[in-house]
């Protein structure tokens, strides 16, 4: 399909919320090729999405055959190696928690279609034949100028002994926690007043193919001014890219990152969402997957600090390459 790319999304964005008008927004990690496009106009650019309880398809009937899904992943060496990278500049100062990724090819026999139709999740988009994302992350809720962010850090197997109890104890998990939470909370304080946390490490349980995994996230809030409508471009550049999926301090992380990271990360990562003409709704591109020519690239990774056990974070490298298919 033909990407439409806005070079100048901000303005869009700020004049289109000004003017009330729908508008639907893709906006890649590195902000290289943003997508701001009227949202009536998505469904016959070959971009489907649901937000939550908005979507602009019909609710294709489907089917509950089997399936195929191998993971190739990347070797534990070459993990390692770029683990190593990241806790080195965590060592030296340079950042307090850095979110490592790696692309993960597979083989499947479903279509990006079928597994858009057939995935269970809050948040998923359809961007033609180039990619499927149904993730369970909010980025960013606008509601009658509240804004609120619901970051989402720390996974663990559900099946495993205690497996609430671990990762609410895990001494890794609540200082990667805390940190994306102080993050966010200071990213908001940016654009909004009257920040504050209205809850802090809830559990949210994920069904996948293979597992059942429970996840970690907080709410934080905040009061945004009056003529927040006409500043909607401008209130998410300054909140880009998302704190949960590069880290803290950002600057010095992005460049942890860039240097840790062996592949571009493209639309991984980024943000989309729509404005309805008076709230606006966006998500993490995570859980995500791309056709690369006739391959199809899953891209996942894990937030690293100074208490990480390289393994655990190999492996929840890994379990995070999953279909929510059951």
């Amino acid at each position: 399909m033909k990407r439409v790319v806005c070079t100048d999304f901000v303005q869009r964005m700020n004049d289109w919320g000004h003017q009330g008008k729908p508008f639907l927004f893709i906006l890649d990690f590195e902000l290289k090729n943003p997508i701001v496009l009227p949202l009536e106009q998505a469904y016959s650019a070959g971009i489907l999405y649901t937000m939550n309880s908005a979507k602009n398809f019909d609710q294709q009937t489907t089917t509950s055959e089997k399936f195929t899904f191998q993971k190739f992943p990347v070797s534990y060496e070459k993990f390692k190696e770029a683990f190593d990278k990241v806790l080195k500049e965590i060592k030296l100062g340079n950042s307090f928690l850095t979110n490592l990724t790696f692309p993960t090819p597979i083989k499947t026999s479903l279509s990006l279609s079928a597994i858009f139709h057939r995935s269970q999740a809050p948040f998923k988009l359809l961007f033609g034949d180039e990619f499927v994302v149904f993730s369970p992350e909010s980025f960013v809720t606008i509601t009658d100028g509240k804004i609120s962010s619901f970051p989402m850090k720390g996974t663990i197997d559900a099946a495993l002994p205690n497996a609430e109890e671990q990762l609410l104890t895990d001494p890794k998990e609540i200082a990667e926690h805390h940190t994306i939470v102080d993050m966010i909370r200071n990213d908001l304080s940016i654009v909004a007043t009257e920040v504050k946390v209205e809850k802090f490490r809830f559990l949210n349980h994920v069904q996948t193919s293979e597992k059942t995994l429970i996840q970690v996230s907080s709410e934080i809030t905040g009061k945004l001014p009056e003529n927040y409508k006409s500043k909607l471009g401008t209130i998410l550049s300054k909140l880009l890219p998302a704190g949960s999926i590069c880290g803290a301090p950002k600057r010095k992380t992005l460049e942890s990152i860039k240097e840790a990271e062996t592949y571009e990360r493209g639309y991984y990562t980024g943000v989309f969402g729509i404005f309805d003409g008076q709230n606006l709704q966006s998500a993490v591109m995570i859980r995500y997957l791309e056709k690369a020519g006739q391959e199809y690239i899953f891209k996942s990774g894990g937030g690293i600090t100074c208490y990480s056990d390289p393994m655990k974070e190999y492996q929840e490298l890994i379990d995070k390459v999953y279909v929510p298919i059951h």
